[in-house]
């Protein structure tokens, strides 16, 4: 019988029996923790790591934490689904889909400025609010664009998503990443801002370059001079800028009202709504639509729900605190350049079971900040040591619903996703880690 890679269902319910299997294995434990009030969150104190009482989660714990990290995510999944209708609504229409060809006929002489601005758009989203989840209903764009471009669809998900992930990785104002971790650090905000800008620049511009090298399909067809797009009529015109109007009306109302997950499901509910509408789509034929909609995305509501569920199983039997505490306590007595290396490598593992930056960021930068000045290294250094690796393994870890989510709707296996990503993915973190031992010299 021929063996197949696992769905990623099975993949992240692997993930789970995985995480019920350490906390039978390693020892339960836990820091003390203060509530920080810049920040708002609890973060652990230094020093303050003990063994308590082995929890070991019975088999009805863990399969109820099944149903508990979907529930736990339901904010997220439902604006995976409404935001999604909307999406499938528009691409119903036709708009989308002539939007696009009149974008490539656009760029037909110059496709290489085409990747550049898409890589760009996706790497500001990434920079300013970890922009990720939010293209799960964008994969019917990416699919058309591979098509229409001949490109493989995995580039075109590496220069959208994994332009988002570098910005949100190198960012100097991303406020769930690297500034929550300069907060917690005690560092000033925004320092070294044009240190951190120039290495976003540089690993951006190689990023997107790769992968418009790599991910061109030679045996496809070339675009003629003779292709001529669909006409973009009016209806369509009005269909898009209410589309991707909502997409800007939603990145501020993040940056500057405050909103949440729930926010951006009513504004994309009502966009749908308003698309469908004006396609002539008349009202029972949107409903309709919208529903069909919501079935494509409902999957990949699912995936995010289980990554969460790996986290708590682990969270039920405390041994996230000790894994943390196994992982840094061996640096304090390495040389500078080789506890950063260990710091660097230490908070990409950690990233997998702690899949959230911002929880990673309350979990371990209290006791990176200290080991720094333990070693004699800078603050800002241990922030670097903990941004680059985090936000770059998103990119690869199985247990970020939504990085999962975005290549099970694209009908990519998770392994043959790895397989393409990886070489390049590895020279981008290189290039991260060359950046923390520049530090060294520079915040010295």
């Amino acid at each position: 019988m021929k063996l197949s890679f696992p769905h990623p269902l099975i993949i992240l319910l692997g993930f789970i029996v995985m995480a019920a299997l350490a906390t039978l294995i390693i020892p339960s434990g836990s820091f003390d923790r203060v509530l920080d009030e810049l920040s708002g969150r609890e973060i652990v104190v230094p020093g303050s790591f003990k063994l308590v009482e082995d929890v070991n989660p019975s088999l009805w714990e863990i399969l109820k934490a099944i149903p508990e990290g979907i529930i736990a995510g339901a904010d997220i999944i439902v604006l995976i689904l409404i935001l999604g209708g909307a999406f499938y609504i528009v691409e119903k229409t036709g708009a989308l889909q002539a939007g696009i060809e009149a974008l490539i006929y656009r760029f037909r002489n110059s496709r290489f400025l085409l990747f550049y601005i898409l890589g760009f758009v996706f790497a500001v989203g990434g920079a300013s609010i970890s922009m990720q989840e939010e293209l799960i209903p964008m994969v019917p764009i990416f699919v058309i664009l591979a098509a229409k471009l001949n490109y493989d669809l995995r580039a075109i998900l590496a220069i959208t998503l994994g332009s988002s992930l570098i910005g949100a990785a190198f960012s100097p104002i991303n406020p769930f990443v690297g500034l929550l971790a300069q907060n917690i650090a005690e560092v000033p905000l925004f320092s070294n801002a044009l240190f951190r800008s120039v290495f976003l620049v540089v690993a951006l511009f190689a990023w997107i370059t790769i992968h418009m090298k790599i991910g061109k399909i030679k045996t496809a067809v070339q675009l003629t001079s003779e292709f001529k797009p669909s006409p973009l009529s009016l209806q369509y015109g009005i269909i898009l800028v209410l589309s991707f109007g909502g997409i800007g009306v939603m990145v501020y109302g993040i940056t500057a009202l405050d909103w949440g997950y729930t926010e951006m499901s009513a504004l994309f509910f009502v966009v749908g709504i308003l698309c469908g509408l004006i396609g002539g789509m008349g009202l029972n034929g949107t409903a309709r639509t919208y529903v069909s909609g919501f079935g494509e995305m409902i999957f990949a509501g699912i995936i995010v729900g289980l990554a969460r569920s790996v986290y708590l199983v682990l969270e039920k039997g405390l041994i996230i605190d000790p894994l943390i505490q196994g992982l840094f306590s061996p640096l304090e007595s390495l040389p500078e350049a080789l506890a950063v290396a260990g710091m660097f490598l230490s908070q990409a593992l950690i990233h997998i079971p702690v899949p959230s930056t911002s929880g990673q960021a309350v979990l371990t930068i209290p006791l990176t900040a200290p080991l720094a000045d333990l070693i004699g290294l800078s603050r800002e250094v241990a922030v670097l040591a903990f941004q680059y690796p985090a936000a770059l393994m998103d990119m690869l870890a199985p247990t970020n619903g939504g990085m999962m989510a975005i290549i099970a709707g694209a009908g990519i296996s998770y392994k043959d996703w790895i397989a393409y990503i990886w070489k390049s993915w590895l020279y981008i973190a290189a290039l991260a880690l060359g950046a923390c031992f520049l530090g060294i010299v520079f915040f010295n």
